[in-house]
């Protein structure tokens, strides 16, 4: 039985994102796309459309969503999930801002990060 915890990294500055706007951060095989909104605030989305695999992170932000750059499918930024009459989510991952400091939150385990 593995015990989980949360891991809190820092991952860059508020200002290393462009408002309303993203970057990418990788973790092994796992691609994060960070998304700042209007108001600044931060979001961690894995960068993989559910739908066909599109890169969220060069998709256009608005209204607290992301719009997939292939096919236009509109994924909360907060939760994930799809949103309108298609279904789907990508994972989400929890921020905390610490000042201008970005931290991402990774559950650790005895077998190191998931």
């Amino acid at each position: 039985m593995n015990a989980f915890k949360k891991n809190w990294i820092k991952i860059g500055k508020l200002s290393d994102i462009p408002k309303r706007g993203s970057r990418c951060v990788k973790n092994g095989d796992l691609t994060i796309a960070l998304f700042r909104s209007a108001d600044d605030k931060v979001f961690a989305l894995e960068d993989k459309c559910p739908h066909k695999n599109g890169p969220l992170s060069q998709g256009i932000v608005h209204d607290g969503c992301v719009t997939c750059p292939l096919h236009n499918w509109v994924i909360s930024l907060e939760t994930g999930e799809v949103q309108g009459p298609d279904e789907g989510s990508t994972l989400s991952f929890p921020i905390k801002q610490d000042g201008d400091d970005i931290l991402l939150g990774l559950q650790t385990s005895s077998d190191g990060i998931k």
